[in-house]
């Protein structure tokens, strides 16, 4: 059976809701005919904007018309106008989507009534334990889940002529960080402590206990604490948090199910809400004494044990791989060293590809004016490193629109597509199936940070590498004429040079200096001068083509070095550069007569000599040899 390509667009998978709805999608991938591309930023934890707007770049990689549906959880993503590019670009490519959570029109839904299940956990403080002091962390202002359990909090309050003023509401993103920072802010009002903290969300809920224990504020004794969504383990925390138990699961197992119908042409509903239940636990008074089984104790520590066990390991295989790719030196060095940690985490697929700009140096190309900051993917990737079932394969360079190179017979489960970048400026991203590194770990953006970062370092090695070497050529080269200056000329003549000095061999300068420059100046203008200079280095370039080292030694004058020259070979190369410079003037393409006086010295040079001794000498020959045609001009 073909499968169905099916991009997913997701940010903050190491959240307990993300994550859970991820694993019910791959669950029922395989038997749906779904082959899964997640598309994934890890953005918005760390409060650094130009960071986020990396990430967020990630959701412009996929050409959404190549892909036969889609699947979105844009309530995970913190950004309105990301969000409703995204929503424009599958309307545009014409392919099924299935929107979790988020309603959106024309598009498949599988969501829950946010508004009943906040309103009957509302009810429950007020109606079981007669609170009317209420504080609230809610999500994102412009995030529907969010926006629905608030207003449905509010609208039991209002109901029951209960008042929660702007200050008693805090908004946070969802994170655990969140939660601490409302606490922070409840306990800063001159108000007497709330009753009860509704929290959006776990994540937020499980950080306000915390905080509040932190205080010595006792939970629920004097401030009862409830959450959402109930993605945190039962035992897993201080104590078993109040929460709207979902299915989330079956969230994911349902998208790929709607998606499968779709292509099966069958009939379905738009759009299906799920059960839900309140449950009510510790954290707001209603169970004082769970009845834990030590099975489930003992399976829960295991688990944690486990669990902290994978982090160690792979923080100090994070930490090995960080310091190795920023101590490489070349390319080939950095591609070595992360073969090396993928070969460790051993997923099914690996790739590590990169814009065909990725090394970009234009700030030393581009001086003078503002430089700009590739941010987009370009339309040729390079997969420098594809890993498969336990091989590497040759690096091959892709369509963007192909996303990974082809694999035999399609791929299963999900991929999880990461971007790469520095800031704003992309430099491409990476593929990760099946890894024995968990995805879902906290420490899966560290590691990807990482890679990004020394990814951007080793660009900046290779770009000062380059700027290194442009500044060795301006250092070595006529800017005017193109070939070596002095400078040049001394550093690709030493070694040669101290070679014939040790060995006794002969060496030969010679002399050039253009004729008549004074006069092409005063008649043409120095425009003109300029060209017939550029006349004799285009000559020697013709000439010098047995290895001799040749420079513009300075205003019109030249010299040409080369080693164990005999006198024929150099009355030889005279000859060549006569017969080149009357090919000029054949040309009959300047107003002037291109002239050019020569003399030569071979010599054995001693340790002890210096280079321009010669220099010298072959000058003062040059200089005979135009007094020479001065004196024949003169008589005729």
């Amino acid at each position: 059976m073909d499968k169905h390509r099916i991009a997913v667009i997701i940010a903050g998978i190491d959240q307990s809701y993300q994550s859970t709805v991820l694993k019910g999608m791959e669950q029922s991938a395989e038997k749906c005919g779904l082959e899964l591309y997640a598309f994934v930023s890890l953005g918005g934890a760390l409060e650094t904007p130009r960071h986020d707007t990396g990430e967020m770049n990630i959701f412009n990689l996929p050409d959404l018309s190549s892909y036969d549906g889609a699947v979105l959880l844009t309530n995970t993503i913190n950004d309105a106008e990301t969000v409703e590019s995204i929503i424009n670009r599958i309307r545009e490519a014409g392919i099924p989507a299935v929107s979790i959570d988020n309603d959106i029109e024309g598009m498949y839904h599988i969501g829950i009534d946010n508004r009943k299940a906040m309103r009957r956990m509302t009810e429950h403080f007020i109606d079981i334990h007669g609170f009317t002091r209420f504080c609230y962390v809610s999500g994102p202002k412009d995030n529907p889940e969010s926006t629905d359990r608030l207003e449905a909090f509010r609208e039991v309050l209002s109901e029951r002529g209960i008042s929660c003023g702007e200050d008693c509401i805090y908004y946070g993103d969802f994170r655990a960080p969140s939660g601490k920072s409302a606490v922070e802010a409840f306990l800063s009002r001159p108000e007497e402590l709330p009753q009860v903290i509704i929290c959006a969300n776990d994540a937020m809920a499980a950080s306000v206990v915390g905080r509040l224990f932190k205080e010595g504020i006792s939970v629920p004794d004097d401030v009862a604490v409830s959450g959402f969504d109930n993605t945190y383990d039962r035992y897993n925390y201080q104590m078993e948090l109040t929460t709207v138990d979902r299915p989330l699961m079956r969230s994911g197992e349902l998208a790929c199910e709607k998606l499968c119908r779709h292509f099966r042409g069958e009939e379905q509903e738009r759009s299906v809400t799920l059960e839900m239940s309140v449950h009510f636990g510790e954290s707001c008074g209603c169970m004082k004494e769970p009845n834990v089984a030590i099975s489930d104790i003992r399976e829960l520590n295991y688990i944690n044990y486990k669990r902290f066990e994978d982090t160690q390991e792979f923080m100090a295989s994070s930490n090995r791989l960080s310091c190795r790719l920023l101590a490489c030196k070349s390319f080939d060095e950095y591609i070595a060293a992360m073969k090396d940690f993928v070969s460790y985490a051993d997923p099914e697929e690996f790739c590590l590809c990169l814009c065909d700009n990725w090394d970009d140096d234009s700030f030393i190309r581009e001086r003078d004016s503002e430089v700009h900051v590739p941010s987009h993917y370009t339309e040729e990737i390079y997969a420098a490193i594809i890993y498969r079932n336990g091989s590497f394969l040759e690096p091959v360079t892709i369509k963007r629109k192909e996303l990974l190179p082809a694999a035999e017979g399609g791929r299963n489960g999900i991929s999880y597509v990461i971007p790469l970048h520095f800031a704003e400026r992309c430099l491409g991203y990476m593929s990760v199936r099946r890894s024995r590194i968990s995805i879902y770990n906290s420490m899966f953006q560290s590691w990807c940070i990482s890679i990004s970062n020394s990814l951007e370092n080793m660009r900046k090695f290779i770009c000062l590498e380059n700027a290194v070497e442009h500044l060795g050529r301006l250092y070595a080269r006529d800017t005017f004429s193109g070939i070596y200056n002095r400078n040049g000329f001394v550093r690709a003549t030493e070694e040669l040079y101290d070679q014939c000095v040790k060995e006794n061999r002969c060496i030969m300068l010679m002399f050039i200096d253009l004729d008549g420059l004074k006069k092409i100046n005063d008649t043409y203008g120095h425009d003109v001068g300029d060209r017939a200079i550029c006349n004799i280095a285009d000559v020697l370039k013709t000439t010098c083509v047995q290895g001799e080292v040749y420079c513009r030694f300075g205003g019109d004058e030249f010299i040409i070095f080369a080693p164990d020259v005999t006198p024929k070979e150099a009355r030889r190369l005279t000859e060549k550069i006569q017969k080149n410079i009357s090919e000029v003037n054949a040309g009959r393409k300047n107003p002037y007569e291109l002239s050019a006086s020569t003399g030569y010295i071979i010599a054995h040079p001693k340790e002890g000599d210096d280079i321009f001794d010669f220099v010298t000498q072959a000058d003062k020959v040059m200089y005979e040899e135009k007094r020479r045609k001065h004196s024949e001009y003169l008589r005729k």
